[in-house]
């Protein structure tokens, strides 16, 4: 298996068998994303050395406007995707097996877990796991603490209040807030200029 072959078996939602072809070759990815977030998160680099490194993890480049504050951590990094003007805020955590699609605009706050793998429920296949993909809309707000559960979209323009854990779908234009998060209201029109 390929890092290509790798990328399509996850972005088709099959399973990952436990101890499969599949999830020995994610070791190894995970170790080179261990290896560059280690040095993300070691010292001071300039904005334009970490959007090299984030860039190096992600395996393609990030645009010029892209902002991170580590640290950042994921132990993958092949599977995400951001747009122009994002920013990620320090100590926020990528679980990007199955995906991880940031459109331009987006604010992730501290420490916010992005989660995309669920493990087998039946006990005897627990080691397995399930790729499902979270899709962040553009101009999204995801405050410090969030945790977003796999198979995710959040609309556009959504905000996502501090502490959420977020398991199904945000609507665009809305506020949503708590455990499980639900939608607290819409933004108003004077929210939205």
């Amino acid at each position: 298996m390929d890092l290509n072959g790798f990328l399509e078996h996850l972005n088709s939602g099959k399973l990952v068998q436990g101890g499969g072809e599949a999830h020995l070759f994610m070791h190894g990815v995970s170790q080179e994303a261990l290896r560059i977030t280690a040095e993300i998160n070691g010292s001071y680099h300039m904005p334009e050395e970490l959007r090299a490194l984030f860039s190096e993890l992600i395996g393609r480049p990030v645009d010029e406007s892209f902002g991170l504050f580590p640290p950042f951590y994921t132990d993958c990094g092949k599977n995400i995707h951001v747009g122009k003007h994002v920013f990620i805020n320090m100590g926020c955590k990528f679980q990007d097996q199955g995906g991880i699609f940031i459109e331009d605009g987006a604010l992730i706050g501290h420490n916010v877990v992005l989660a995309t793998l669920n493990h087998a429920m039946s006990p005897k296949d627990r080691s397995s796991m399930i790729p499902s993909p979270i899709h962040i809309g553009k101009n999204v707000w995801i405050g410090s603490n969030a945790t977003i559960l796999p198979g995710v979209t959040i609309g556009d323009g959504a905000i996502v209040a501090a502490g959420a854990v977020v398991t199904r779908d945000v609507p665009e234009n809305t506020i949503v807030g708590g455990v499980p998060a639900r939608v607290m209201r819409a933004l108003s029109e004077e929210e939205l200029q």
